[in-house]
């Protein structure tokens, strides 16, 4: 295959997973948003966002429970945990450009 073509799909790969993780990053700012907002929560478009995210949270609340029962970090863990998974993505398809780019 042309380099070029490897270059380009690598930028596409990259674009996408970068769009689709800013994405999941909004989503899970207006679930946190919802529970301020009871009505929306409880509403089929908060359950849904209820179902993608929960399970995520789930593992971190065990770690760090909610402090006095109502102030809850795991949202705040999960988004350092998404900025250093989005930063190791970057460095990994850099790496494959370089790769393919020195060959």
């Amino acid at each position: 295959m042309d380099k070029s073509l490897i270059l380009n799909i690598i930028y596409a790969l990259s674009n996408i997973t970068l769009i689709l993780l800013q994405l999941f990053r909004w989503g899970l700012i207006i679930y946190i948003l919802s529970s301020w907002l009871p009505a929306l929560r409880e509403s089929s478009f908060g359950q849904f966002l209820g179902k993608i995210y929960e399970p995520i949270l789930e593992p971190f609340r065990k770690i760090i429970p909610p402090l006095g029962g109502m102030l809850d970090l795991s949202p705040i863990i999960l988004f350092v945990v998404l900025w250093l998974f989005q930063v190791g993505l970057v460095e990994v398809f850099n790496a494959l450009i370089s790769f393919v780019v020195a060959f």
